[in-house]
């Protein structure tokens, strides 16, 4: 549904598939599988152990000596296995499906809508043509007063046809609209060396045929390995090797910069000496001492001008170099960023399985309700949580803001607490979220205000 939301304009219209359809929600439902599994594991365990805990099972287990660790570990044990073969899925098939998806997206929203010839509208989908019915039959493809601007020459409408009625046919393989027109005229003014001349031509026709070609309608795929180098197609290898090499880039642009300067500025370690050459005057001048004001006043007067340009040039030139080096500093950093975040985000997935496992366990224990409804209610308020905390800290990431390993586990570094204490309040049978506890607190509450409780029923007169 979400999907369809998103892109319902530019699926509706273009003639596709019901299987290309098809395979694009296939793709799109893989994709969202790292989000749908941690709310699944934490609604179901809540589920599970809440039924448990009304129906008074855990009270048994942990009669025989059995305590709730205990109890949880094979569970647990299964949630690793399960957490594991989500990070399997999440490095091998999410970047498959999200290349398959988005590709396959790519060409639909770039195919063209099939062509609809309206009424008494000017239709140019068709390219090099303009076409125009004045009226169209019930059949669909019967026309009246048709006019035909052909301009793939480039120069105008110098050819013009008009017909009184025709048909619109398909040909067999879709690739072709035949127009069989009756009762027309075709208008040609004479083209020399693409300019219009005086001359024009009319031809009268009772039956004419006019082909259009529709091939540029057609549904087209794109070569997929033009889309493989985006980060969303990656797996962890792929990712660190990526890294790595951006890592690399930035030694080399370094490099570049340090060799592009030395043409034009001394670098010596020395800062001494290098002071000392730049005060010091050459001993070519005559002169003793250190200059008084600046380097070019010690050049004669008819060199001033050449040299004052040349350092004008060698500055723009050393600028320009090192703006263009700045500019792919910052690409590379921004798509460092991206395989980082991609990167802690394949482990994150799988980790938030175990982390909402033993949120929901202690959780279903405490509150021992099963079913549906208050057990929803709790694991779609944690899910919500972890969301949020989760874009958040991936938005502070990307901003630069924090380092991306604390953007990208933030929300796992917040609730492992909250796991934990539910985890020793389940443990400790607490009944920190009891309705009888709130309740009793609330009565305590009135009576330390001073409020009585009310008297039911009526005294007798």
């Amino acid at each position: 549904m979400q999907f369809f939301w998103l892109y319902m304009d530019e699926l509706i219209g273009k003639g596709l598939a019901i299987w290309t359809i098809v395979q694009l929600l296939m793709y799109m439902s893989a994709t969202l599988v790292p989000l749908a599994l941690p709310l699944s594991i934490l609604l179901a365990s809540i589920m599970t152990f809440g039924s448990l805990g009304e129906n008074f099972e855990l009270v048994a287990i942990k009669s025989s000596g059995i305590s709730l660790i205990r109890f949880l570990r094979p569970m647990f044990l299964f949630i690793t296995f399960v957490a594991a073969m989500a990070f399997l899925f999440n490095n091998y098939v999410i970047p498959v499906a999200n290349l398959k998806s988005l590709s396959l997206l790519y060409d639909v929203r770039n195919s063209k809508p099939t062509l609809n010839i309206r009424p008494d509208e000017f239709n140019s989908e068709i390219q090099g043509y303009s076409i125009r019915v004045g009226s169209k039959d019930k059949d669909g493809k019967t026309i009246h007063d048709i006019i035909i601007y052909d301009q793939n020459d480039m120069v105008g409408n110098n050819n013009v046809i008009i017909a009184k009625s025709g048909e619109m046919m398909p040909t067999m393989d879709k690739q072709s609209l035949v127009f069989r027109l009756k009762d027309g005229w075709r208008y040609t003014e004479g083209v020399t060396r693409g300019q219009r001349d005086n001359t024009q031509t009319r031809m009268h026709f009772e039956t004419w045929d006019k082909v259009f070609d529709l091939s540029s309608f057609r549904f087209t795929r794109t070569n997929e390995s033009l889309f493989k180098g985006a980060y969303q197609m990656m797996d962890v290898k792929q990712l660190t090797e990526n890294m790595d090499s951006l890592k690399k880039s930035g030694k080399r642009t370094f490099a570049s910069i340090t060799g592009y300067m030395s043409q034009y500025v001394t670098l010596d370690n020395n800062k001494k000496e290098a002071k000392a050459l730049d005060t010091k005057i050459p001993k070519s001048t005559g002169r003793t001492g250190r200059y008084d004001s600046s380097f070019i006043e010690t050049l004669p007067d008819t060199l001033r001008t050449q040299v004052a340009q040349m350092v004008s040039n060698n500055i723009r030139n050393f600028k320009s170099q090192i703006d263009i080096n700045a500019i792919e500093k910052k690409l590379d950093k921004e798509n460092y960023l991206k395989f980082d975040v991609e990167w802690h985000r394949k482990f994150m997935l799988s980790f938030a399985c175990l982390l909402l496992f033993l949120i929901g366990a202690p959780l279903g224990a405490i509150i021992r309700k099963g079913g549906i409804g208050l057990p929803l209610v709790f694991a779609v308020s944690f899910f919500i949580a972890f969301h949020i905390l989760n874009i958040t800290g991936e938005k502070l990431a990307k901003s630069e803001s924090v380092p991306v390993w604390v953007g990208m586990w933030m929300s796992s570094g917040i609730l492992l607490p909250v796991a934990l204490w539910l985890t020793m309040a389940a443990r400790n049978d607490s009944q920190v979220l009891s309705k009888e506890t709130y309740f009793r607190a609330w009565q305590a509450l009135k009576r330390l205000l001073g409020f009585k409780p009310a008297v039911h029923g009526a005294e007798s007169a």
